[in-house]
């Protein structure tokens, strides 16, 4: 078994309220899940109407394609244009008995904030 965690970290820049942000993470959120059928939420920085976190989880049986669909899901975000994720990590752990433990962190962006 392959489990992935994901926390992101997105900017909304035309949110001026807690409304304006809450409606465009509601779209993420209900957008993803529809396409990608994953557990997905808003995990952070409740109190900040620009910023925002996002975590997810995927459980699969491959590595590769447990990556590939982790890259996949921050593509579509990122397609949406609805915000843009400043930061993303992303673990990736193999937990099967007839394997040695496998653990990935990846960074898939890591942009400064302005």
């Amino acid at each position: 078994m392959v489990v992935a965690t994901g926390i992101l970290e997105i900017r909304i820049h035309e949110s001026r309220s807690l409304k304006d942000k809450r409606g465009v993470l509601r779209s993420i959120i209900k957008r993803v899940q529809n396409k990608f059928s994953i557990s997905i939420a808003e995990v952070g920085k409740m109190d900040h109407w620009k910023e925002g976190q996002i975590g997810f989880a995927l459980v699969g049986s491959d590595v590769s394609y447990i990556t590939a669909r982790a890259d996949g899901i921050l593509a579509f975000i990122e397609d949406l244009c609805l915000a843009d994720i400043v930061r993303s990590d992303i673990e990736i752990m193999s937990l099967s008995q007839k394997e040695a433990p496998y653990h990935q962190k990846l960074n898939r962006h890591d942009v400064e904030k302005i």
